[in-house]
């Protein structure tokens, strides 16, 4: 027991001894290991604050725009930002067309990307981009030149358009819609004031427009794609009463002229409504309705224009004759009232003379009677036969005064009193014949009829560029059942010709 006893204590301080030689060792071999790997850490550390810190002064000190900078997708580092601007406003004006087309339903409208000064701001984005890395404090700067680094920056230049002039462009579109808004109307028919309601349509929405517009032209889907154009609905104008009838209502004018220099001054019918305005308002409030009839009174001046006597139309423009069987009685009746219907007639400048609206309807009524008229080829009787050598007569005196003709259509046969190509036909509602005058002075249209002979005569004032007219007219072609003819105007001054016109080129059926 002694004896082991005595060897386990022995061999317990070896064991111990043992253990401490191996703490001895092994500490220090790991602490140098440690600090060797944190030297280095700090050593690669102090490496890339030194690289990015001279990275940093090197771009604090450079006048370009530094790294990681992008305008509209187009990389402008290093550049200045005048050469930034340059190369941006090049390639963005190759990506802008000419036109912008708009869209809504099946109307389509352009504009001019010129006219509006639709642009992208360059000045702005690359005045921006130049400002990266340089507006802050020192550390501030640095920190964005080195995030640059990591993370590129892309500006989006915003899109610059005079605003006033595409506004006043959309607005004017409203009113070319197929679906736009229908405001009130009114007109003046016989003695009744017609006024036809309003109706819903669509409007440009004009800022959603613009901005769509913008969005557009940011985006670059304008040069294959139409802009949609936003609209909203809108509801007409109310029907305004008052304001209408005092468009409507005024005094009968008398006519009258002066003579230095001669001058004529037309005579205007009066115009009133019927009824009171009060009652005229209650009558559009009562029902809602898509027409509103109020009748008017229409009052006649005390002289008219056609009362004015030809000493207010001193010179003779132009006559001419055609002459008529006095045997034949009802044919003498209608060109006597279609004569008197037209006589006294004075055309103010660019007034339109309209035949069949002056001699109106030929009815039994008026007076009318049977007389030969040609119907599907064949000579019938028909109410109101014979006028139509009236409608000729005129032709040629309009033609003789260098009046411009407007409508005029040839009969179907060549007829007794004029020679072919110098005729003129009318028939009540489908056939009118037409000529306006445009000359700088009224004319005074006098007609006659009597002993034969149908006479008009066209007075005004003459112009020192006055033209003598001669008319030519000859036939230029003939089949077995057709005639062919021409007629020219011949204008001469001073006996030379100076223009020769072509009036018209006629057929007609042979009997």
């Amino acid at each position: 027991m002694n004896v082991e006893n005595e060897l386990l204590e022995k061999e317990e301080p070896v064991q111990a001894t043992s253990q401490d030689t191996f703490k001895v060792v092994t500490e220090p071999e790991s602490k140098n290991v440690l600090s060797i790997f944190a030297w280095l850490v700090v050593l690669f550390l102090v490496i890339i604050l030194v690289f990015f810190g001279a990275f940093a002064v090197y771009q604090l000190l450079n006048n370009n725009i530094i790294h990681g900078i992008s305008v509209k997708g187009i990389d402008v580092s290093g550049l200045s930002a005048a050469d930034a601007k340059y190369q941006l406003d090049n390639y963005l004006k190759s990506q802008l067309p000419e036109e912008i087309t708009l869209k809504h339903g099946d109307f389509e409208s352009t504009i001019s990307t010129s006219q509006m000064n639709i642009a992208f701001d360059t000045k702005s984005a690359t005045n921006l981009a130049f400002s990266i890395g340089r507006d802050g404090g020192f550390f501030e700067n640095t920190f964005h030149i080195l995030n640059t680094l990591f993370s590129p920056v892309s500006i989006e230049p915003s899109v610059t358009l005079s605003e006033g002039l595409l506004k006043k462009h959309l607005e004017d579109l409203s009113s070319q819609f197929p679906d736009c808004v229908i405001q009130s109307s009114y007109y003046i028919e016989d003695n009744e004031l017609l006024i036809t309601s309003g109706k819903e349509g669509a409007v440009v929405d004009v800022e959603q427009t613009i901005n769509a517009i913008k969005k557009a032209v940011s985006n670059f889907s304008v040069q294959n794609s139409p802009v949609e154009i936003i609209v909203k609905t809108a509801q007409p104008d109310d029907i305004d009463v008052e304001k209408i009838y005092n468009e409507v209502h005024k005094d009968p004018v008398d006519a009258y002229y002066t003579k230095d220099p001669f001058e004529v001054h037309p005579s205007e019918n009066g115009i009133d409504f019927k009824i009171s305005l009060e009652e005229a308002k209650a009558l559009i409030a009562s029902e809602k309705k898509d027409e509103y009839s109020i009748p008017l009174n229409i009052i006649t001046p005390n002289v008219t224009t056609n009362m004015i006597g030809t000493e207010a139309f001193p010179d003779l423009l132009s006559t001419f004759s055609t002459k008529y069987a006095v045997s034949n009685r009802n044919r003498t009746t209608n060109l006597i009232l279609a004569a008197n219907k037209i006589n006294g007639t004075v055309l103010m400048p660019g007034e339109t003379f309209s035949y069949n609206k002056v001699v109106g309807e030929r009815t039994i009524s008026a007076g009318y009677k049977e007389a030969p008229i040609y119907v599907s080829g064949q000579v019938v009787d028909g109410l109101g036969g014979g006028i139509c050598q009236i409608t000729s007569t005129l032709y040629n005196a309009v033609v003789y005064a260098n009046l411009e003709v407007t409508q005029r259509t040839n009969h179907q046969f060549i007829p007794s009193y004029v020679t072919a190509s110098r005729d003129a036909t009318v028939v009540y509602g489908a056939i009118d014949f037409q000529f306006k005058n445009n000359r700088n002075y009224p004319i005074k249209l006098v007609c006659s009829v009597s002993g034969g002979v149908a006479n008009f005569k066209i007075f005004g004032l003459k112009q020192d560029d006055d033209y003598k007219v001669e008319i030519s007219s000859y036939q230029t072609g003939r089949s077995s059942n057709a005639i062919y003819s021409e007629a020219y105007k011949i204008l001469k001054r001073d006996g030379k010709v100076v223009r020769t016109e072509l009036l018209s080129k006629d057929t007609y059926k042979i009997h």
